[in-house]
């Protein structure tokens, strides 16, 4: 079968992309997938709305994905995804969001890149990727946004989730990524959607 790069952007806050990420690390045991890793930013997303649909006046979600910015800029992409693992992983009570510095040194980076959390340092770097990411399917989603080079042997093909609440292990999740393959680089296609969102299931 032909290898498939899959790219994920995402926000790390987002416990439904969590979820999202799992599958695709679920699907690259089943498929031949390699799963590289880039940021977007919900704090981006929603600059300039009248309301605030995550609720964080405080802009609380720019601290982990300035630091999940400046692994990448500094570590690369597997570190990224290490560190990202992590941060769900390590002393979060299964939840949300564990401690930056012990996920930082959970994930073997230094614990100092912690700092870039309330720094702007960064900020150009999340921007640029968020912009590259909703690019390819529009301001009109959220996040995680996936492409897919070599979907079917041809293009590229981006979309929006899948937004699962569990995550399918095995072939269970091996079907879903041909299944959403298929519909998503269906000439024309634009939305699916499913029932009412229930609480993810985290683990």
């Amino acid at each position: 079968m032909t290898r498939q790069v899959a790219d994920i952007w995402f926000d790390p806050s987002c416990p439904y992309t969590w979820v999202t990420s799992r599958w695709l690390l679920e699907v690259r045991k089943v498929r031949p997938v390699e799963v590289r890793w880039h940021v977007m930013s919900l704090s981006v997303l929603n600059e300039g709305r009248d309301d605030d649909p995550e609720g964080d006046p405080e802009g609380y979600l720019w601290v982990p994905v300035r630091v999940c910015a400046a692994v990448l800029r500094h570590h690369g992409q597997e570190a990224l995804g290490r560190f990202y693992t992590a941060l769900w992983t390590t002393g979060g009570g299964g939840d949300w969001l564990g401690d930056l510095r012990t996920a930082l040194e959970s994930a073997g980076l230094p614990s100092g890149l912690a700092a870039a959390g309330t720094s702007t340092d960064y900020d150009g770097d999340v921007r640029a990727s968020h912009a590259e990411g909703i690019a390819l399917v529009g301001e009109h989603v959220g996040t995680p946004v996936v492409a897919v080079t070599g979907a079917g042997g041809g293009g590229r093909v981006a979309f929006f989730g899948p937004v699962v609440s569990r995550i399918p292990r095995g072939e269970d999740a091996g079907r879903l990524w041909d299944g959403t393959l298929l519909v998503a680089g269906t000439p024309g296609f634009h939305e699916l959607k499913g029932g009412p969102p229930q609480e993810p299931v985290l683990g």
